[in-house]
């Protein structure tokens, strides 16, 4: 995500981040609710308990049995995250893409080097994100809904019971999540903003952004599924000591999934999921390429003074 403009330093890229970040889950946030309930399913449907046939079926059942308020559960985690995630997505980008160039002596961001930066940055925000994915998860579950009374108890109960290197369970397919996300969501942004025509207005700016942000969402949401599904997997799943977990490491977990289930079950929650992220990828690229203005402008007319 190369400028032309004068770059600004590190805090502003991170506070743009950080703002795109939360002004995306508080719009989103409840497609991610029905994506980890379908994706936590396996096998087949248990009496007495909400079994779900796709996402429209999945949000009927959790208003009617649970109330709407329940579309919500969990999202102290994710805003606490979202703030620090993004920030670190988008201002790792630069800061990589900075690197790669200088390494490669390019002057510009080309293809590769968008999937390669992007791709760094994943593995950089997924270190982030971990414990706070696993707080998400297990309150999002509605098997655990009566084990945890909220984000601290979760916390609390997790490293009591399992060790506090309980909260980084699932780094591994974390990792493997976002790298793949993120070199998918950058590589497309420049290839499309390549290929479309150059925006005039800031209106044409912002629809060339939300196009560029959509489809790159869509097809990193595309790529990562599988990694999702075995992540909230392993991240739900409570660890006990002299018993090796169902599901423990990414790809032995996925071929798991895949010989139990078939290869469907690794695109479980697929729709709301590219629903959130491929829309939210293109709010998450208006809304920090907007603030990133908004600081420009701001040194600008600062700097304007001082002459």
């Amino acid at each position: 995500m190369s400028s032309d403009q004068a770059p600004l330093p590190f805090g502003y890229t991170f506070a743009a981040g950080a703002i795109a970040g939360v002004s995306e889950i508080l719009v989103m946030y409840p497609l991610d609710v029905l994506k980890t309930r379908i994706q936590l399913q396996s096998g087949t449907p248990t009496p007495g308990v909400d079994h779900y046939n796709g996402m429209l079926d999945c949000f009927k059942k959790i208003v009617k049995n649970e109330g709407a308020s329940r579309l919500y559960r969990g999202i102290t985690a994710p805003i606490l995250m979202e703030a620090p995630k993004r920030a670190t997505k988008f201002a790792a980008n630069d800061k990589w893409g900075k690197f790669y160039r200088d390494l490669f002596g390019q002057q510009q961001m080309t293809q590769s080097l968008s999937v390669l930066t992007g791709a760094s940055a994943g593995a950089t925000e997924a270190f982030i994100v971990v414990p706070f994915e696993l707080v998400k998860i297990r309150l999002q579950d509605k098997a655990s809904a009566g084990k945890y009374n909220g984000m601290v108890d979760v916390i609390v109960k997790t490293v009591r019971n399992e060790g506090l290197l309980a909260m980084y369970n699932g780094l591994e397919s974390t990792l493997w999540r976002h790298i793949l996300w993120n070199a998918g969501y950058f590589g497309c942004i420049f290839q499309v903003r390549e290929l479309i025509p150059k925006a005039e207005t800031k209106k044409g700016q912002t629809i060339n952004d939300i196009i560029a942000g959509t489809i790159g969402g869509t097809i990193g949401t595309l790529l990562n599924t599988p990694m999702d599904v075995v992540k909230s997997r392993i991240q739900n799943t409570t660890k006990v000591p002299g018993q090796v977990p169902k599901y423990n490491w990414a790809w032995p977990a996925i071929l798991t999934v895949f010989k139990e289930e078939g290869f469907g079950a690794l695109y479980k929650g697929f729709i709301p999921k590219v629903l959130r992220l491929g829309p939210g990828g293109g709010i998450l690229l208006v809304v920090y390429t907007s603030v990133m203005d908004m600081f420009r402008k701001m040194r600008d007319e600062r700097l304007g003074k001082q002459l």
